[in-house]
């Protein structure tokens, strides 16, 4: 086989990538190791900057993202029994955050490429790419599962949109990168109920006791976290002592929580990974495969998103043109951007999370942080601006 750019890996950004080159006549081949069932079960965290929603618009998959996705105008901070809401357009010129399950994302961008969008197959197991350094990469890949059959794909550069334990990253040689990893002292908990979120908007608190977020899944379906121990099982923790919890963290005024049956539960821990550079040679990386941010901020799904416009507005200046400027320049142009929304992240992170074995003066420190935030001050008009995203087009 052979195409211009060989993209490996069948999430949001290996999908959105192929959908934009599609659209801008330059050839590409996606490949995905799991059949179509299992990726369009992956469950991710779904919150899309209004730059985001604006590109799934842009490239034809946002008519299901219009009617089923939940504009939210705003989030609550809370803490110290108080709800402190950010109104997110007042602050933002207009801008808004919309909550749309990233497996409905890649549900509508598999059947647009599977429509007439370029080649897209599952089952297809990459185990090496070679050649990354040449004038014409080689990715080698399996087909038929375990003892299935070797082919190759021959392509002018290669976009390694495969994760964090991928083929791409693996591909790259020792020393050609440097990778910066930042591991959290606590972990978060996580359950999908079946009952309708107690609140329109998300509620983020910063409790003494430790993070909790109240989230939507759907109308019908919330989500919703607390900050737990590292060496936490879900078994340490029954349904009701969940609700419990939840229920003493998210507290303010009036407001209570409704509970109902947990249909799923488990442990997520949080950390922070760039790579510094995201290109060697013909192979350019996007998404998880270049960087990991911690949940708390909701930018993972976004930056990714963020790499592959970038990356295909190289190529396509690149196809057109035959200057590799902007290829050139994707991992600067990208890693801008990256290590701002690993700045603020961090900073949500360590604004919320109570650190193990803090003290009186830690949690008088964070709680002033809380009130800069949720004043008339600089700091909240850059918290909003960070929260809503910059625009992709």
């Amino acid at each position: 086989m052979r195409t211009t750019v060989g993209i490996i890996g069948a999430g949001p950004a290996g999908l959105l990538l192929a959908r934009l080159l599609h659209r801008a006549g330059v050839d590409c081949v996606v490949l995905e190791a799991r059949d179509r069932a299992y990726v369009e079960r992956r469950q991710r965290a779904g919150m899309l900057e209004q730059g985001s929603a604006d590109v799934l618009r842009e490239c034809g998959a946002g008519d299901r993202l219009d009617r089923e996705g939940l504009v939210h105008r705003g989030f609550e901070l809370r803490f110290e029994g108080e709800a402190h809401r950010v109104d997110l357009p007042s602050m933002t010129g207009g801008r808004t955050v919309t909550l749309y399950p990233q497996t409905e994302v890649v549900k509508d961008l598999i059947a647009l490429q599977l429509e007439g969008g370029p080649p897209l197959l599952f089952g297809a197991r990459v185990v090496a790419v070679e050649k990354a350094d040449g004038e014409q990469p080689l990715v080698r890949f399996v087909t038929g599962g375990p003892g299935g059959q070797e082919r190759t794909l021959e392509c002018e550069y290669v976009a390694g949109c495969d994760g964090s334990y991928g083929a791409s990253r693996r591909a790259l040689p020792p020393g050609a990168v440097r990778i910066h990893v930042r591991t959290y002292p606590y972990s978060w908990l996580g359950i999908l109920a079946d009952v309708a979120p107690s609140s329109d908007e998300l509620l983020l608190a910063g409790h003494e006791r430790g993070f909790a977020l109240h989230s939507m899944r759907t109308p019908a379906l919330s989500r919703l976290y607390l900050q737990v121990p590292n060496d936490t099982s879900p078994d340490d923790w029954p349904d009701e002592r969940i609700w419990d919890e939840l229920d003493i963290r998210l507290a303010a005024g009036s407001w209570r929580l409704q509970r109902g049956p947990v249909l799923t539960k488990s442990v997520s821990g949080l950390r922070s990974l760039v790579i510094e550079p995201m290109r060697h040679g013909r192979l350019l990386l996007a998404g998880d495969a270049a960087h990991i941010v911690p949940p708390s901020a909701a930018k993972g799904l976004n930056l990714a998103f963020g790499d592959v416009v970038t990356m295909a507005r190289a190529f396509t200046h690149w196809h057109r043109s035959g200057s590799t400027s902007l290829i050139d320049r994707y991992s600067d142009n990208c890693l801008r951007r990256v290590w701002q929304a690993q700045y603020f992240s961090h900073e949500m992170t360590t604004l919320l999370h109570a650190a193990p074995g803090a003290d009186a003066y830690d949690r008088a420190m964070q709680l002033t942080r809380l009130r800069r935030v949720t004043g008339p001050t600089a700091a909240a008009a850059e918290l909003a601006e960070n929260y809503a995203g910059a625009p992709l087009i």
